[in-house]
């Protein structure tokens, strides 16, 4: 059956306020043109039709540029399941500040986690929620061989539904794990849900970061219904907190296409000073990812 097709995003507009010398977008999907490299089977659509890879960066570098980042993080992309090849590439063009976050299975071997750190990788990623390639069981195996090389887990939950059962396992890991998209509550906008305490904590205790990305797949712009979330993950621990815009929002589902300024203009209507800004926006990146900062 015939995939549809993702949106493109739309051109980059000016923040009110850009972000910091050395800032990072800690959360962005790269992909390529038709042919360059091979789709996952189950994928649930197709890359936008246009662009080849070096179109799509070019995008990119524009939209960082309009924003005021210097660095990234390029999250692999299901749409390509198991074959990090793409993310790899989009990696290597960007050069220093740009590292990558890609998919391994349950079992992954030695080698395979080598090749992470060869390709500057930083992190794998578990999808906890739709299921795929690596369970928790999985990714708890893994944990100690992932923290031998440096690397951390990333994990998409909703934690207002999985935070409870999943705290006691990650504060017992061996490595760090940050939560996608505020912990991506879906039964209510609430910061006062069971699961939602719980990731506060974990922030509060140093066992977990959160990325305070894609609030426009919760809410409508201009996200302030999102506001007493992001608030209250900053409260809990700023130097545990990271910014990222979801560049180019792949499947979109029910939500709007957001427009980037505006999801940077949500995070400093609620950050509470500049010192936190810089914290969440350069340093805490550099410190997670290993960015140079000199």
């Amino acid at each position: 059956m015939d995939k549809p097709d993702a949106l493109l995003p739309p051109p980059p507009q000016a923040p009110l306020k850009r972000a910091p010398d050395g800032a990072c977008d800690a959360h962005v999907h790269l992909v390529a043109g038709r042919g360059e490299y091979p789709l996952w089977d189950r994928r649930v659509e197709n890359p936008a039709p246009g662009p080849d890879l070096d179109g799509w960066l070019e995008m990119f570098r524009t939209q960082l540029e309009t924003l005021g980042f210097s660095r990234g993080v390029i999250v692999h992309s299901i749409l390509y399941g198991t074959d990090n090849s793409v993310t790899v590439e989009a990696v290597k063009r960007m050069g220093p500040g740009f590292k990558g976050v890609g998919l391994l299975a349950d079992g992954a071997s030695d080698r395979q986690m080598d090749d992470f750190v060869k390709w500057n990788m930083a992190a794998v990623r578990l999808n906890y929620v739709h299921g795929g390639v690596l369970s928790w069981e999985g990714a708890k195996a893994m944990a100690p061989a992932l923290a031998e090389r440096g690397l951390h887990l990333q994990m998409l939950c909703h934690a207002d539904q999985h935070m409870t059962e999943l705290m006691a396992d990650v504060r017992r890991l061996a490595v760090d794990v940050v939560f996608d998209h505020i912990g991506w509550p879906r039964d209510a906008l609430t910061p006062y849900s069971d699961g939602f305490r719980a990731l506060c904590t974990l922030l509060a205790e140093g066992r977990a970061w959160v990325k305070l990305s894609a609030l426009y797949r919760m809410c409508a712009a201009p996200y302030t219904q999102a506001d007493a979330l992001v608030a209250a993950l900053i409260a809990a621990n700023p130097e545990r907190c990271l910014w990222g815009s979801d560049w180019p929002h792949l499947m979109l589902a029910d939500a709007q296409m957001p427009q980037a300024a505006d999801l940077l203009n949500a995070f400093d209507r609620v950050v509470p000073d500049e010192q936190t800004r810089q914290r969440i926006l350069v340093d805490n990146p550099a410190r997670l990812f290993g960015f140079n900062t000199a």
